[in-house]
């Protein structure tokens, strides 16, 4: 019997899987922290008191995204936007405690979705996924068709 042929439409499967991973973090997302302000958290996690700029260059964001996306954390008490005492006009991210709390919990339930995403997969296959998604950044540059 012949092996079913795969669907070889990589525009609709990456949509549709970027969509479904999007409700299902959205689901999952620690109560109160939307999925991109996990994400914020994330990157205050590898290092406290980044630039505000430089947050926005790690999540892909430019100054409008990160701008309101910071202002919205602030809000919601997880992180802190304090002036850098270097330049006046930029500002650096801290966690705050709460923040610190809703990243463990994020970190958790990434870990969990991660496991789910390479389940039934090789080592060997997932780094060709991954060299595969990191060849789409690399062809298609942020700011090239904007």
């Amino acid at each position: 019997m012949d092996a079913p042929e795969l669907d070889r439409r990589l525009i609709f499967l990456l949509n549709v899987a970027q969509r479904r991973v999007q409700r299902f973090v959205a689901t999952q997302a620690p109560k109160g922290v939307t999925a991109t302000q996990a994400g914020l958290l994330f990157v205050l996690g590898r290092r406290d008191g980044v630039l505000l700029g430089e947050a926005g260059a790690a999540l892909d964001l430019g100054m409008p995204g990160i701008s309101g996306l910071v202002e919205r954390t602030v809000e919601a008490g997880l992180i802190e936007k304090r002036a850098d005492p270097e330049d006046g006009r930029a500002w650096r991210l801290w966690l705050t405690a709460s923040g610190r709390r809703a990243l463990s919990r994020a970190k958790a339930g990434a870990a969990e979705l991660n496991t789910r995403l390479m389940e039934g997969f090789t080592d060997a296959e997932i780094d060709i996924v991954a060299r595969w998604l990191a060849s789409v950044q690399r062809k298609f540059p942020k700011g090239e068709n904007e």
